[in-house]
Formats: C-alpha cells, structure tokens, sequence
C-alpha cells in the first residue's frame, strides 16, 4: 500500500486537485492534514506517471510524494542546519563581516551543488575569515542568522512523539549549539573553528566533518538507540547530504540544490519544515506550538 501526499502552502492546496488525482489514480478517500494545505490518500500501487504528475504540480507549486504505508512516522530526526534549520549559510553571512561575501557565496553554491570537494572548498573559505575577531560570531548569530519556517514546530511536534533529534552540519559548533539549544535539538556535531587570543586563525579543527560525517551520525545514533536507519527521517539541501538523505528510511530534499534534489525520492520545494510532519501522517492538529522564550 502506497500513501500520496499533497502539500502546499497554506491557501495553495485545491479540493478539486486533490480529487482529481484520487479519481485518476483510484486512490481511496482523501484525508485532509490541514485544510487547503496538506492532504493524503491511499492506493494499492506506485503509479506509473508519478514524475510527470509531480512536475506539472510543481507548476501549481503543490508537492507530492509518494511513499510506502508502512513505519511512516520515524523515531528519530536528522537534520543539516545551513539553508535547511536555517535560512542562511553561517560561513557566507561571516564573509560578509571579512567583506569577502560575494566571492565566499560563489564557493559555497558551487560546493553545495556538488562541483567542488566539499573538505577543499571549506578550508578555502575558512581561510579568508583569517583576522577575525571572534565577537563577529555572536553578531551574526544576533543580526543575521534566521530559522528557517516551521522548524520550532517541527522540532516540538517530534520530540513530543518521543522522536530523538540531531542536527549534524558541515559548517561550524559555534553556530550549531546555539541553534540547537534554540530548536530543542537533543544533540549537535559540526566542524570547529580555531580560534587564538579571540581572533580567527583561519583554520579548522581536524578532520573536517562532511558528507561521510553526516552519515556516521546516522549510523552511530541510530545503534546507540537501538533504532534502525528506516526509523529515521532525515532532511538536507546540499551535495553533502545525500549520503545520509539516501540511507534514511526517509530521506527529504528541501528547497535543495537542482542536482541534489534528482538524485532524491522524497523533494519539497514549495512547503516549509512542517511538511515533514505531514509526511509522517501528522496532521495539523497535531502539530506542537512551542512557547517563546523570555
């Protein structure tokens, strides 16, 4: 048995579309997650035109996704922070600060879409932060940095299911324990960079944490919690994420990278992190508001 979802942003999602694809797929009767947003129903097989069907609804800005019935609602969380927990790339907003911004975004973009090697690319761009005072950091955290919507929510929701939560990043500790506490993540592990007498050395801790690193997570969380990679759902927008993206029972592409996004079952480029929700069956009444802090 199959489950196809539909999600869009709030307002974006027709009854009659949904409808219409029930009845040309012969699906069951459509349950709906969250009115005009999100709605699912089932079938007994995957359809032969699941791709051209995604892409015309992509030109209605509706994602779908189709996935197997069973062990939808995972365990265990495992998330890149940069473009996907938040909306930035840390190490591009602390070029910003050196006034290398415009050549650093260059090297990421080429970096995330897989064209460079990841290790060698981030050592290029560390290097250019040589100089830094180390009080740059908290200023872009404070003035910059931005969480991506529906990760409070998503967080919540999952932890209140009993779901165990790690963020795992190619970029950098001082910025992933602070979005980690802020998110409610139960763990963090990312790069570190070096820094002397409070200014950036330029360097970075050895060895750089990258693609393989993310799927070491994976495999070391998952045995420590007796949990199998199927348990878990995983969600990256870069060329280094696809190792994990791959092994996990769900693996989601979000507003990922066009190379990165082919190589991906699962895409969502129209919906935020409350989509994953919807994914895993949750409905909207179901979804957990965190209380703000202070």
């Amino acid at each position: 048995m199959y489950v196809v979802s539909l999600i869009a942003r709030p307002g974006g999602l027709q009854p009659a579309l949904v409808e219409n694809l029930r009845n040309a797929w012969g699906g069951a009767e459509a349950d709906w997650l969250s009115p005009d947003e999100a709605a699912e129903f089932t079938m007994e097989r995957m359809p032969d035109n699941r791709w051209d069907v995604w892409q015309s609804l992509q030109d209605e800005r509706v994602d779908m996704v189709v996935q197997g019935a069973e062990n939808r609602a995972k365990s265990m969380l495992l998330a890149d922070m940069d473009s996907t927990m938040i909306e930035q790339e840390c190490i591009d907003e602390l070029a910003e600060e050196a006034g290398v911004g415009a050549h650093v975004r260059k090297i990421t973009a080429r970096a995330m879409n897989g064209e460079l090697d990841f290790e060698g690319a981030l050592i290029e761009r560390v290097a250019l932060m040589k100089g830094l005072d180390s009080a740059v950091i908290q200023r872009v955290l404070e003035t910059r940095i931005t969480h991506m919507p529906g990760a409070s929510v998503l967080l919540a929701t999952m932890r209140a299911k009993g779901a165990y939560t790690v963020l795992v990043s190619g970029g950098f500790t001082e910025f992933t324990g602070v979005v980690a506490t802020a998110l409610g993540f139960d763990e963090n592990r990312a790069n570190t960079l070096i820094i002397e007498e409070n200014i950036l050395s330029g360097e970075v801790q050895m060895p750089i944490l990258g693609r393989q690193a993310k799927v070491t997570a994976l495999e070391e969380v998952t045995k420590l919690r007796g949990l199998s990679e199927q348990d878990v759902i995983a969600v990256g927008d870069g060329a280094n994420d696809l190792g994990m993206l791959r092994r996990a029972g769900t693996g989601v592409a979000l507003h990922a990278k066009p190379s990165v996004a082919a190589e991906c079952e699962v895409r969502i480029n129209h919906g935020d992190l409350t989509a994953l929700l919807y994914l895993q069956g949750y409905a909207r009444s179901d979804f957990v508001v965190p209380t703000p802090k202070g």
